[in-house]
C-alpha cells in the first residue's frame, strides 16, 4: 500500500486534465510514470488499443467530467458499484477508475517483460461499462482523517508492542523511500486537489508504511503462530482504514465538483 496505485495516478493526473489545468503530455508522463507504456483497450469508437492522449479526451467526449478511485479487497469493495464483470475484474487487481459522467470503468492489466534488471513494465487500461451508482464504503475527507488519526496511533502501538516497529534493514529502507517520496515537490496529488486530500493522501501513505514494515520486517517479537495471527488480525482494520482514505483523497476532486465546491 506504501506505493502509489496506477489507478490513483490516473484518476488523479486525468482529472487535472479533464478540469484544464494541466496540458495532455504533461498528464499522460505523470500518469505512466516509470512504466514503459499505458494504453486503454475497448474504449466506445475504437477497434483497438489507443494512447491515453486519445482514451483521455475520447472519455471527456463521451460526457466524462471526472474520475474516482476504487481499491478493493476480498470482502471489501471499496470504491465500486458493479455490475459483477467490472467488480471481478478490479478486484483481481486490486484497483481500478471509476468515471463520473459516463457510464464507464477502468482496470488496469501490468505486463513486464525483458531480463532482470532491465524489466519494461507495459499498461492496458480495460474499458469495461460500470453501473452509475454511488461507490461503495467511500468515507469523506474530515471522516477518512479522524480514522487515520486513530489507525495510526493503533499500528504504532501494534507494531511496538510485537516489536517490529523500525530495526532492521528492511525497515529502515521503507522509512527512506518514504521521506524521500515526501519531501519530493509536493505532488502528491495533482493540480486542483484541496489541501486537505493532499494531507490524508500523505497520512494514508505512512499507515501504509508501517503495514508494510510490519509484514516485511520479518515475524519480530511475533515468534509463535498465535502471535503473527494475532498482529495479523490487529493490522487488518488499520489496512482497510488506509485503504478508505486513499480512495477519500483520490475521490476530491470529483466530490467537491459534485458539491459545487469548483
Amino acid at each position: 500500500m506504501l506505493s502509489e496505485p496506477r489507478s490513483g495516478r490516473l484518476a488523479a493526473w486525468g482529472n487535472a486534465l479533464l478540469a484544464g489545468l494541466i496540458s495532455p503530455d504533461d498528464a499522460v508522463l505523470a500518469i505512466v510514470g516509470e512504466d514503459t507504456v499505458h494504453r486503454v483497450e475497448g474504449l466506445p469508437g475504437e477497434t483497438g488499443p489507443v494512447g491515453l492522449t486519445l482514451a483521455l479526451g475520447r472519455l471527456r467526449a463521451l460526457g466524462a467530467t471526472g474520475l474516482r478511485v476504487a481499491l478493493p479487497a476480498p470482502g471489501h469493495p471499496l470504491g465500486l458499484s458493479g455490475p459483477p464483470e467490472f467488480n471481478a475484474r478490479a478486484l483481481d487487481a486490486e484497483e481500478a477508475v471509476v468515471c463520473h459522467g459516463v457510464a464507464l470503468g477502468l482496470v488496469p492489466e501490468v505486463y513486464e517483460a525483458g531480463p532482470a534488471g532491465d524489466v519494461h513494465v507495459e499498461v492496458v487500461w480495460r474499458c469495461l461499462a460500470v453501473r452509475e451508482a454511488p461507490p461503495a464504503d467511500v468515507p469523506s475527507l474530515g471522516e477518512a482523517e479522524r480514522e487515520l488519526a486513530e489507525a495510526l496511533r493503533d499500528a504504532t502501538e501494534v507494531l511496538s508492542r510485537l516489536d517490529v516497529a523500525g530495526s532492521g534493514p528492511v525497515a529502515e529502507a521503507a522509512v527512506e523511500a518514504y521521506r524521500a517520496r515526501a519531501e519530493r515537490g509536493r505532488e502528491v496529488l495533482a493540480p486542483g486537489y484541496p489541501p486537505r486530500a493532499v494531507r490524508v493522501l500523505e497520512l494514508a501513505q505512512r499507515v501504509g508504511l508501517l503495514i508494510s514494515v510490519a509484514y516485511e520486517n520479518g515475524h519480530g517479537g511475533a515468534v509463535s503462530a498465535s502471535e503473527i495471527a494475532a498482529r495479523a488480525e490487529a493490522l487488518r482494520p488499520v489496512e482497510r482504514t488506509g485503504r478508505r482514505a486513499q480512495v477519500a483523497a483520490y475521490n476530491a476532486f470529483v466530490e467537491e465538483r459534485e458539491r459545487g465546491v469548483r
